[in-house]
């Protein structure tokens, strides 16, 4: 993946909760984390909802989204804090932080 991308994010289901996510780790909604189709486990990557310009910066704990139009899916407290709703998803650009 090139430093940046956008797309569709979407927010994890609490279905997830406490179970582990691909990297080991054990899912939880109020860490900042999220899940990408390739990106290393750890990377942090700056999201951007392009709707209302807000901001934040997750860690790769996971893989998905099992959807074809989707870029990332997201922890609930990385959803709110973007103004994503828990069922809601948005258009988002993602930026690999060095």
């Amino acid at each position: 993946m090139p430093s940046a991308d956008s797309g569709l994010a979407a927010v994890y289901s609490d279905k997830l909760v406490g179970h582990r996510t691909a990297s080991g780790r054990i899912y939880s909604r109020d860490k900042l984390t999220a899940a990408h189709k390739t990106l290393p486990f750890g990377t942090h990557v700056k999201v951007t909802n392009t709707k209302n310009g807000k901001t934040v910066v997750v860690v790769i704990n996971d893989r998905g989204p099992k959807q074809a139009d989707r870029v990332l899916d997201l922890s609930p407290r990385a959803a709110h804090s973007l103004g994503i709703g828990p069922h809601a998803m948005a258009e988002v650009t993602l930026e690999v932080q060095k």
